[in-house]
Formats: structure tokens, C-alpha cells, sequence
């Protein structure tokens, strides 16, 4: 169990380094190359980013939870 919470550490660790590097900045971000950048007018870049925020969210909730479960199961 010990080795499955640390895969999943590791997994979500390196899903949430990118997820966080492709949230646009003050300048535009990573999430430019994905069509991000197509202007503040168009409707595609919005939804993209709301969506992009919902999936950072649930990758951060996932790596407390394999956080937590670790500290627990770790003797």
C-alpha cells in the first residue's frame, strides 16, 4: 500500500509541476501554445482556462490526499 501512495505521489507531483507551469502570468504562460493566446475576446480561452483550473485543482487534491495517506501509512 506503502509503494502504491508513493507512485501516486510521485505521479500527481509531476502532473501538478506541469498543470501549474501552464497557467498564463501576468505576460501569458505555457497555456499560449495550446491556444490560450488567441485573444482575451474569444470565448475558446476562458473556457480553457476555467477548465485548467478545475483539473489543477483535482491534481492538488489528489497529491494531499497521497500526502496524507503516506505520513499515515509510512513506519
Amino acid at each position: 500500500m506503502v509503494v502504491v501512495a508513493l507512485v501516486l505521489l510521485v505521479v500527481s507531483s509531476a502532473a501538478m509541476l506541469g498543470f501549474v507551469l501552464m497557467h498564463s502570468g501576468k505576460g501569458g504562460g505555457l497555456s499560449d501554445m495550446f491556444g490560450g493566446g488567441m485573444g482575451a475576446s474569444a470565448m475558446g480561452s476562458t473556457v480553457m482556462e476555467r477548465n485548467l483550473d478545475r483539473i489543477t485543482v483535482v491534481v492538488a487534491l489528489v497529491w494531499a490526499f497521497s500526502v496524507i495517506s503516506l505520513a499515515l501509512l509510512w513506519d
